[in-house]
């Protein structure tokens, strides 16, 4: 669900924040000259966060925290542009004024790594037997570690879901399990009804990447293959093309320049038969105020391709501690508070998918969404990969050239030579990405 934004490398960044630290006066100032110091007991924890429900749901309950550590805590919950824009602008000054971060570990981990804005927290996690990192499903936990070293901590997770109507599918035999019946179910429900659509999705370049992926992953490619770009193997081209005829032949029109806030009002408003997107999303389409489907959605796990249902499993959004932290020790008892196993649980409970595979296989958990949508989601946790974009530093400049052959097709172009043009813009993208994280 997160988008790109682009993120610069600290030495690339510096002029920049140096200027603007500059005109934020003496506040900036103070907060360098007092890291050295011992923070006084009436000094915040500070918080950066998301908007997100997640977010919400903690900071109502964070007086539960203050009265555990002693300390008033305060938590900025942000859009996610503001908050990349605050972590650049804080994290190059050095700013002692973050604590605890709310990080996208697959958007942005590998370049906070790259400027160590991150504190290293594996000593942590292991040592804390109540913790239990163990506990934590191992597509997200994998995606936590940067080069060796855990740097985050997952609190929201989320995997591709397909959505349909019940009420169509019955006369094609159910919901497909293949991405072949998918296709054929959507060819023949598309072509009953003038303005209805067989299927819908995100075909925006950038921002359909992360939901193609599941498609790759199950034709048995990957965007990268023994460190080169695999998106030139006939594997991606299977996929790239099946992408693009199912939104060019079933989809709506305009659909290159659909992102997930232009593709879900579609299905929510009973216009099309099929979507698949973020199960984060499901309650929108259970909402009266804005759905019309409500009675007659349904929930599926990703439909298998040539390779198998290999959809992903992601952890969304991860909590870190700023290396530049006074207050560590009370930012990590935040963190085992805020991702421990009781809180997991409530949170859970109340609809917010977690990272902990307890909670997973706990029922009184899994009794808080639609039970076809919870079998999904335990179904597609069991198969996912740990992440949707290529684990590069650029990930939004990668995401451009993954999706320009999606574009293509969906157009209705001809894909190989598009891809092979990508592939080889890949190909060089990822040696110079090497580069930067050795520089």
């Amino acid at each position: 669900m997160s988008t790109s934004s682009p993120l610069l490398s600290r030495r690339s960044f510096g002029r920049i924040a140096a200027g603007i630290a500059g005109a934020a006066g003496t506040g900036a100032l103070a907060a360098c000259s007092a890291r050295g110091g011992t923070p006084s007991a009436d000094t915040p924890l500070r918080i950066m966060a998301i908007n997100h429900v997640w977010s919400q749901a903690v900071r109502r309950r964070k007086k539960e925290f203050e009265e555990r550590i002693g300390r008033r805590v305060s938590m900025t919950l942000l859009t996610a542009d503001q908050l990349t824009s605050s972590y650049n602008v804080k994290l190059n000054a050095s700013g002692t004024d973050v604590d605890v971060m709310m990080v996208r570990a697959l958007q942005d981990q590998l370049v906070f790594s790259h400027n160590s804005w991150l504190a290293d927290l594996t000593d942590r996690v292991e040592g804390d037997a109540h913790f239990d990192w163990q506990d934590f499903q191992k597509a997200p936990r994998d995606a936590s570690v940067t080069a060796g070293q855990v740097l985050s901590v997952p609190v929201v997770t989320e995997r591709p879901v397909l959505y349909y109507r019940r009420d169509l599918v019955e006369s094609i035999g159910g919901p497909p399990r293949t991405l072949e019946a998918l296709m054929a179910g959507a060819d023949e429900l598309a072509a009953r009804k003038k303005g209805f659509y067989g299927y819908v999705g995100r075909g925006q370049r950038n921002g359909a990447v992360s939901q193609w992926s599941s498609f790759l992953y199950s034709h048995g490619g990957d965007f990268v293959v023994r460190g080169k770009s695999g998106i030139g193997s006939a594997e991606a081209l299977a996929a790239y093309e099946y992408y693009g005829k199912l939104l060019a032949r079933t989809g709506p029109p305009g659909a290159t320049n659909m992102s997930l806030e232009q593709a879900m009002p579609i299905f929510a408003q009973g216009k099309a038969a099929f979507y698949i997107d973020a199960d984060a999303i499901y309650s929108s389409f259970l909402d009266p105020k804005i759905s019309t489907v409500r009675e007659s959605v349904g929930f599926a796990p990703f439909p298998a391709g040539p390779a198998g249902a290999v959809p992903h499993n992601i952890a969304s959004w991860s909590l870190g501690i700023s290396t530049f932290s006074r207050l560590r020790d009370d930012a990590w008892e935040f963190i085992k508070w805020a991702a421990g196993p009781e809180m997991s649980t409530t949170l859970q409970s109340e609809g917010i998918p977690g990272a902990r595979a307890s909670v997973w296989a706990d029922p009184k958990t899994l009794a808080a969404f639609p039970a076809d949508l919870a079998e999904a989601m335990r179904v597609n946790a069991a198969r996912g990969r740990g992440y949707d974009r290529p684990r590069v530093l650029q990930v939004g400049r990668a995401r451009d050239i993954v999706g320009r052959p999606l574009v293509a097709g969906i157009l209705g172009q001809s894909v190989p030579p598009v891809a092979r043009d990508a592939d080889a813009e890949f190909a060089d993208f990822l040696v110079r990405d090497n580069r930067h994280k050795e520089s």
